[in-house]
C-alpha cells in the first residue's frame, strides 16, 4: 500500500466520510504531516502550512502536479471540514487573522499528530479510539476559543449578534451601531455580510414580505436594514479598500432589489475621510456616504432634494 492509501485508510479509522477520504484528502493529510513514499508516520509532523505551502509540497513530495486553482477547493471542501472535526487547527497561533491574510495557515491538532504517529503499529486501533472518545470535547473547546475571538454587536432594537474578527467586519460594527443609532433607530437588520456565513443574519421570512426572494449566493450589499415607520430599505456597503455604491454598483443593487416593495436607499460607508477620499469621484449620484470616524453626520449625493441653508443658530 503507497502513502497515499495509507493515509485515506488513516482518514477512515478517524471516521471521515467517503467524501473526506479520497485522494485529495489523502494528499492534504501527507503534506500537514510532512510524510512522503520516503518517510515513516512515526515521523509525522504538524508544522503550520498555509494553503499554497500544501500545493507546493505535493508537487515537489508527493509527484503530484496539483493545478494552482485548486487551492480554494482544497481549502473549502478539506481542510475546512479537518477544522471543523478538530483534526486541524486553523491559525491556532493568532485566532484574529483576517481571513484574507496571506498568513492564515493550518496544522495537525496535536492529538491527532500523537495518534496518526502511531499508525502501522499495534497501538494504533487504540489510539484512535482514545482520540474518538476525546475529540468530543477538543470540538467543544476548540469552538468556544473561537466564540471568543468573535465581535459582538448589538442592533438597533437591543439585540445581540456575532461577527468573525478582522476582515471589514469593525466597520461592519460601526454601521450597524452607530449609523444605525443615529440614523435608523428601531431599524430591523435583515442581512449582515460575514466571513462566517453559519452565523450570518439573513432573514429571509423578512426580506420576503418585502417582495424579496433572495438566497444567501447573491452579490448582496453588506448590511440590509429595515426602517419600518418609513418604509424605507438601506442597501450599505462597507468600504475599507474596496465597494462602494458606484455607478456599477448601483445598476446591479437596482436590479437586484427591483421587486422591493420598500422604497430603497444606498450608502457607501468608509472608515475614515481618508479613505472615503480615494472613492469619492466614484460615488454614484442619488446614493448616501458616511464616515464611521463621524458618525453624526452623512453626505447626500442627492441633487437638489436637500438644497437649503442650515440653521447656524
Amino acid at each position: 500500500m503507497n502513502k497515499t492509501e495509507e493515509a485515506r485508510e488513516i482518514l477512515r479509522a478517524f471516521n471521515f466520510d467517503e467524501k473526506r477520504t479520497n485522494e485529495s484528502s489523502a494528499r492534504t493529510l501527507l503534506a500537514l504531516a510532512k510524510v512522503d513514499e520516503n518517510s515513516s508516520w512515526a515521523d509525522a509532523t504538524n508544522e503550520r502550512m498555509g494553503v499554497r505551502a500544501i500545493l507546493d509540497w505535493m508537487r515537489s513530495h508527493l509527484n503530484y502536479q496539483i493545478a494552482e486553482n485548486s487551492r480554494e477547493t482544497i481549502r473549502r471542501f478539506v481542510l475546512h471540514q479537518f477544522v471543523e472535526a478538530g483534526f486541524c487547527l486553523h491559525n491556532d497561533d493568532d485566532p484574529r487573522r483576517p481571513t484574507n491574510s496571506s498568513k492564515n495557515n493550518y496544522r495537525l491538532s496535536p492529538e491527532a499528530l500523537l495518534t496518526i504517529q502511531h499508525y502501522g503499529t499495534d497501538e494504533f486501533s487504540i489510539a484512535v479510539e482514545e482520540y474518538v472518545a476525546e475529540v468530543g470535547d477538543l470540538i467543544t473547546r476548540n469552538r468556544a476559543a473561537r466564540d471568543l475571538t468573535r465581535i459582538p454587536v448589538t442592533t438597533p432594537k437591543g439585540e445581540t449578534i456575532t461577527l468573525k474578527a478582522g476582515g471589514q467586519n469593525d466597520l461592519i460594527k460601526a454601521m450597524i451601531e452607530d449609523f444605525c443609532g443615529y440614523f435608523i433607530p428601531g431599524g430591523e437588520v435583515l442581512y449582515v455580510g460575514d466571513a462566517d456565513a453559519k452565523s450570518g443574519t439573513f432573514e429571509r421570512d423578512r426580506l420576503a414580505s418585502l417582495g424579496l426572494f433572495l438566497d444567501r449566493h447573491g452579490k448582496f450589499p453588506d448590511l440590509i436594514v429595515y426602517k419600518p415607520d418609513k418604509n424605507w430599505l438601506f442597501l450599505m456597503e462597507a468600504c475599507s479598500t474596496h465597494g462602494p455604491v458606484d455607478y456599477t454598483r448601483h445598476s446591479e443593487l437596482s436590479r437586484m432589489f427591483q421587486d422591493c416593495t420598500a422604497d430603497l436607499v444606498y450608502v457607501s460607508c468608509f472608515p475614515s475621510r481618508t479613505v472615503m477620499r480615494r472613492f469619492l469621484t466614484d460615488l454614484a449620484w442619488e446614493t448616501e456616504a458616511w464616515v464611521a470616524s463621524d458618525p453624526t453626520h452623512m453626505i447626500h449625493l442627492n441633487g437638489t432634494k436637500f438644497l437649503g441653508p442650515y440653521d447656524e443658530n
